[in-house]
């Protein structure tokens, strides 16, 4: 737990990986191309003391992983979102498999998440049935640019994607985390688009939809949407390290956010390993909007920025929060996340 200035945070990193991005997993050039893009991020966006080589970042150690989020990183919960790539890799570039070994070695620390690709048909809801059997899942992950076969990617308003989202209902399955953000090298731009999380959303009132990298570079479509839809949330994934990087954007983010959303539907997120959590906790602890930005956004608040590093992801996933976290805070309920969404 971090704590500073008398308050102590529940930190929450509501989407890290375990990836094997290393030149003997790749299948081909847009393997290759896939884990030089993020190390491209990781590069121009993260402080110089945090580079790492081109080499760690393409296949790190499960001991450095769990040094970084837990014993540096301030980190006491942290969720695995799986994304499979296996066109693009030979074994899958981060898979539900390869995570939950990764927590069943470190009991208490990790949630592991699922997946879905409704393009597999019958036997994949077989599989995701599997998986939520196996690994007690709480949440998936959807990479809808993923490329498959023919395919270049799927939509969440498929007719086939409903199909797994009421399997999702059957199976306690309450968190869809969406993968809609910045492109990536070869993948195709228009499906990672957030148009079809509304349709998807209004139709699934009992699933929380948590959009991650909150849409970027497409943020005031996807607040157009969340604003309307009490269901979906804002993954800071991708956004964090501009607090960092730029800065006035970074508070153009979440004050946009904070504005469309409010306080109850924004998750903290680094994306281990593009970035580490130490620096973007710390930094996000003590962020405030530059005085000028504060006619438009206010200021954050203590309360507000517990609720984004962890109360909000923790609210989704019922993780017990220590009472020297909320102590003082306005409401216990909403100091847990609920906001008025299906998590409520």
């Amino acid at each position: 737990m971090y704590r500073k200035d008398g308050e102590s945070y529940f930190i929450v990193d509501s989407h890290v990986h375990f990836w094997d991005g290393s030149p003997a997993n790749q299948a081909n050039r847009y393997g290759k191309g896939f884990i030089e893009c993020f190390y491209d991020h990781h590069r121009s966006l993260s402080p110089s003391e945090w580079l790492w080589s081109l080499e760690k970042f393409g296949k790190y150690s499960e001991e450095t992983m769990v040094d970084d989020l837990f014993t540096a990183g301030h980190v006491d919960k942290a969720i695995f979102q799986p994304t499979y790539l296996t066109d693009f890799y030979v074994n899958g570039f981060s898979t539900t498999e390869q995570d939950g070994a990764v927590a069943e070695n470190h009991p208490g620390k990790f949630i592991v998440n699922g997946a879905f690709d409704p393009r597999d048909g019958e036997a994949g809801l077989e599989k995701l049935e599997a998986l939520a059997a196996r690994w007690d899942l709480k949440g998936v992950t959807l990479y809808t640019a993923e490329w498959k076969g023919e395919s270049k990617g799927w939509q969440l308003s498929d007719p086939w994607c409903y199909r797994y989202l009421e399997k999702c209902e059957q199976l306690g399955i309450r968190n869809v985390h969406v993968h809609k953000g910045p492109a990536i090298d070869a993948l195709v731009r228009d499906d990672f688009d957030v148009a079809d999380v509304d349709e998807a959303a209004n139709a699934f009132p009992n699933l929380n939809f948590v959009v991650e990298h909150v849409g970027l570079p497409r943020l005031e479509d996807f607040c157009w949407i969340a604003t309307q839809e009490p269901n979906v949330y804002g993954g800071l994934a991708v956004a964090m390290p501009f607090i960092h990087a730029r800065p006035r954007y970074f508070a153009q983010i979440v004050g946009e956010l904070l504005y469309w959303l409010g306080e109850n539907r924004i998750t903290f997120a680094s994306d281990y390993a593009i970035w580490q959590p130490k620096w973007l906790v710390e930094s996000f602890v003590d962020f405030q909007f530059p005085e000028d930005m504060q006619g438009d956004y206010g200021t954050l608040s203590t309360d507000a920025k517990k609720k984004i590093l962890g109360l909000n992801a923790a609210g989704l996933y019922d993780l017990e929060v220590p009472a020297e976290v909320t102590a003082g805070m306005a409401g216990t309920r909403a100091a847990v996340g609920a906001g008025s969404g299906a998590g409520a």
